[in-house]
């Protein structure tokens, strides 16, 4: 009569971790590369719109993302890095690097947000179109890329946390490449007295090469 067993297989807890490596590091440089490349790219369209009066009449203005801040634009070239530098350094460095690249998400969410409803950047165009300081956009209207730049936020954040919690069974890039760089010692070759350049030599330390 067969008896079954629930032991896990050795080999099935070895590759448990593995699996879940592999599977945080490939989500980790997806929602990395892919939230930075949409801050960036939302950063570059239109937030926001309105008019201004001039000479009787209305003058359309309208206010990119790195108008109204450049704040998501420049964390989502520090998240990019960051998220290489994961692979740069290890322990307490990756720590720390991780965080960054956490903050920086956060900070990217933070500062789309506050854009959504900011008129200043139009304000200003429209004082700079009317030669009035005091004066202001009219028909003031938002669109939705601020909440894009958001979501780009959002996903370097997830990759941050990601980086936090499984980047201490990531592989460090500089190992490899250590590993990968050793070259065998070159042994010395030996000294022969007899040649002419090895007895200068010896006539220069005041030794006798012609001693045995």
């Amino acid at each position: 009569m067969e008896y079954v067993t629930a032991v896990p297989h050795p080999r099935t807890e070895a590759a448990a971790p593995v699996r879940s490596s592999r599977r945080s590091l490939a989500a980790a440089l997806l929602f990395g590369a892919l939230g930075a490349a949409v801050a960036l790219l939302a950063t570059r369209q239109r937030w926001s719109e309105g008019t201004a009066t001039v000479a009787g009449g209305t003058f359309p203005l309208t206010a990119r993302g790195s108008d109204v801040t450049g704040v998501p634009a420049a964390l989502a070239v520090v998240g990019l890095a960051a998220l290489v530098a994961v692979f740069a350094v290890r322990r307490a460095g990756r720590l720390a690097v991780a965080g960054l690249l956490a903050l920086s998400g956060a900070g990217i969410v933070a500062a789309a947000l506050a854009g959504v409803s900011d008129g200043s950047a139009l304000d200003e165009k429209a004082a700079q179109a009317t030669g009035d300081t005091s004066a202001t956009v009219a028909a003031l209207t938002h669109t939705g890329w601020p909440y894009v730049a958001a979501v780009g936020g959002v996903l370097i954040l997830l990759a941050g946390v990601l980086a936090l919690r499984y980047g201490r069974l990531w592989p460090a890039m500089s190992g490899r490449y250590e590993r990968g760089t050793q070259r065998p010692r070159r042994t010395a070759r030996p000294v022969d007295p007899e040649r002419p350049e090895e007895m200068w030599k010896a006539l220069d330390r005041g030794e006798d090469p012609t001693g045995t």
